[in-house]
């Protein structure tokens, strides 16, 4: 099928999860056998920051705003499904263009659920909005869970579907390379999330000076107080996130307030630890079970004393196993493939035997 993916940024994976997510997914989707064409707003933030600028699994797009992205209408009808992603600049109207234009499928593919819906609560309609949802053929949500069918009562949506971040194991393979770090934080800073890495991360590093931490990503503030073991680093590339796994004797997955409320709301940095073969500590939330297995796959914590019985008292040979486990699962249940499975499997079973734009529906 041809597949066009209007979605925050293909080409850059500078402060945020959605470039890995979309790369790791449509190149799967394109192994199966289809055409893919991502359409991506031109801004300079990303433009600074790129890491992807020729994919040869798909066709990358810049436009520059919404008068440019009209060029590109005859494609998205002769489409059999487009997608629309959250975070989307103007995503209202990039929707509304879509649903007036596509004659397949069309989703919207929301990689902040919860993020979302306490928007829409608020009244903030930032890249999408209510009266949208109906519109779209397929909600595939970040969130699984209740949220699904939340998602097809309050708002409509005839088919709310999950469809959770994955990884790419040729990319996040296992490496054997010596411990620099003792416990490590990859992730884009957020205010909700910083209370636990302080709770998680920065209160273990002051209770023991002899171990080694690092916290990896931008936009932390200036003011924030690190431990001197606590090393900074600003951005970590995709392409080097395997090497820094590999240099963690344990990493931290820290979940953002509004999918920790949700449940059911993996991150990507969860499977692309495990598939390098890091052994993980998380932060608990409702719906991880089904995901990884609690003590077997990966660890929880709550308060930094765990941190540091882990950190301490956790045998070799134990993190050797978690490691081992958490990787067998990802590999087993949560690659790209499988997500590209899915995605192929939910737009061919909501794929219309003949859709009309609105446009002419609401002009005849």
């Amino acid at each position: 099928m041809r597949l066009v993916v209007l979605g925050l940024s293909l080409s850059s994976s500078w402060g945020n999860g959605h470039a890995t997510t979309y790369r790791a997914l449509l190149r799967a989707f394109a192994a199966r056998g289809h055409e893919v064409t991502f359409l991506e707003r031109d801004v300079p933030w990303y433009a600074a920051h790129r890491d992807l600028v020729d994919p040869d699994w798909c066709r990358l797009v810049l436009y520059r705003n919404l008068a440019d992205l009209d060029r590109h209408r005859a494609e998205i009808r002769r489409a059999h499904a487009v997608i629309v992603g959250s975070y989307v600049p103007d995503g209202v109207a990039v929707g509304r263009l879509v649903q007036d234009t596509a004659t397949g499928v069309t989703a919207f593919y929301d990689i902040d659920t919860p993020v979302t819906l306490g928007k829409l609560a608020r009244g903030d309609h930032e890249y999408v909005s209510p009266d949208l949802i109906p519109g779209y053929g397929l909600y595939l949500s970040f969130t699984g869970g209740p949220t699904l069918g939340r998602i097809e009562r309050d708002y409509g949506s005839p088919a709310a579907r999950a469809l959770y971040c994955s990884v790419d194991p040729d990319l996040y393979p296992r490496l054997d390379h010596p411990h620099r770090w003792d416990l490590s934080y990859l992730g884009t800073y957020s205010p909700d999330r910083q209370p636990v890495l302080d709770r998680l991360l920065l209160e273990p590093a002051r209770l023991c000076p002899d171990l080694r931490f690092v916290v990896a990503g931008p936009q932390y503030p200036d003011d924030i107080a690190w431990p001197a073991n606590v090393e900074r680093l600003p951005h970590v590339g995709p392409a080097d996130h395997p090497e820094f796994y590999a240099a963690s004797r344990y990493t931290l997955n820290v979940t953002r307030a509004d999918m920790v409320a949700a449940g059911w709301s993996p991150s990507v940095r969860l499977f692309e630890a495990a598939s390098c073969g890091a052994p993980i500590v998380s932060d608990r939330w409702s719906g991880i079970e089904d995901v990884l297995r609690p003590g077997e796959d990966v660890l929880i914590a709550e308060s930094a004393a765990e941190i540091v019985s882990i950190l301490r008292g956790q045998p070799e040979q134990a993190r050797r196993q978690l490691a081992a486990a958490g990787r067998a699962r990802v590999l087993s249940e949560h690659t790209a493939a499988h997500r590209a499975e899915a995605l192929e499997r939910y737009l061919l079973k909501a794929r219309p035997a003949q859709r009309v734009p609105r446009r002419v529906l609401v002009g005849s």
